[in-house]
Parts: C-alpha cells; structure tokens; sequence
C-alpha cells in the first residue's frame, strides 16, 4: 500500500515537473479570503477580513513545490486563521 503511493506520488510530481500530458500548465492561482479570529480578554471574538488575494497553487494531486493543489484551493476559498485561544465555535 505504501509502495503504491509511493509511485502515485512520484507518478504525479513527474507529470507535473514534465508537463505531461501536452505541455499543461504546472502552476495556477485561486482567489483566497482569509479571515482572522481575535480572542479578547473580556472573553469576546472580533473578527477582521482580508479582501481575497490569488493564491499559487499547482494543477495536481498532491502539494509540490510549496503550494497545495489547485482542485483543493478551489474548494476552500475561505481561509480562517486563528491567533490564539480556543478554536471559534461553529
């Protein structure tokens, strides 16, 4: 089972380091908003909002080169960081 990861992993970063198949593009990008959640003293949350940037991010499977997938970015456009304390309760 590891083994086959192995090569899909490997299978994928060849792909994408060759440009196979046709000469693809290896790098995209995907306009992200992240947010910022900051815990207070008095126990309240304020929240702050970044305007949407693009992100880079590669046309593959996995994460290469420092940069998530693009399928994945799309699917997650909305990025909240949390600066401290408890998560945020959904």
């Amino acid at each position: 089972m590891a083994a086959a990861g192995a090569l899909l992993y490997g299978g994928d970063y060849l792909a994408l380091r060759l440009r196979i198949p046709g000469n693809r593009e290896p790098f995209g990008a995907v306009d992200v908003q992240r947010s910022y959640t900051v815990p207070l003293k008095s126990g309240r949350t304020e929240y702050y909002f970044d305007p949407p940037v693009p992100q880079r991010c590669v046309n593959s499977l996995f994460p290469h080169f420092g940069s998530p997938p693009c399928w994945y970015l799309r699917r997650h456009t909305r990025q909240v960081v949390n600066t401290g304390g408890a998560p945020p309760a959904r």
